[in-house]
């Protein structure tokens, strides 16, 4: 769905959908090839929320802390809407804000949301 940021995701430990499962991501991000562990924290089915926090990778040479929250909110007529939450904690005060890692999760998303619709229209048709 969003191959030119996105090149790997694998499974560690654990299920997909079930928290305490670590997963592990190859993505580019500012025109480096990084990684990332994260552990599923929690998964709300209620809010459609889902907690990631990463434990190992690129992220953890800039952060003490760094907490992925990920919500999709039920749109009137079908859809979504989806918030990302970015919480953490720097290093040092000369780390900058992660801005641009919440402008890559609005690109991941909206690449989401392309492909979805790509197969709801294929499907229409077929």
């Amino acid at each position: 769905m969003s191959t030119d940021k996105i090149h790997g995701v694998d499974l560690h430990d654990g299920d997909w959908v079930k928290a305490g499962s670590i997963i592990s991501w190859s993505y580019t991000h500012d025109g480096e090839t990084k990684v990332a562990k994260e552990v599923i924290e929690a998964i709300d089915d209620e809010k459609n929320s889902t907690t990631f926090r990463v434990v190992e990778g690129d992220l953890m040479k800039l952060y003490k802390n760094f907490v992925l929250v990920v919500q999709a909110a039920p749109k009137e007529g079908g859809g979504s809407v989806v918030h990302w939450t970015l919480e953490y904690e720097k290093l040092s005060e000369e780390v900058t804000e992660p801005y641009s890692l919440l402008q890559f999760c609005v690109h991941v998303s909206k690449d989401m949301d392309l492909h979805l619709m790509e197969q709801a229209q294929a499907q229409a048709q077929a």
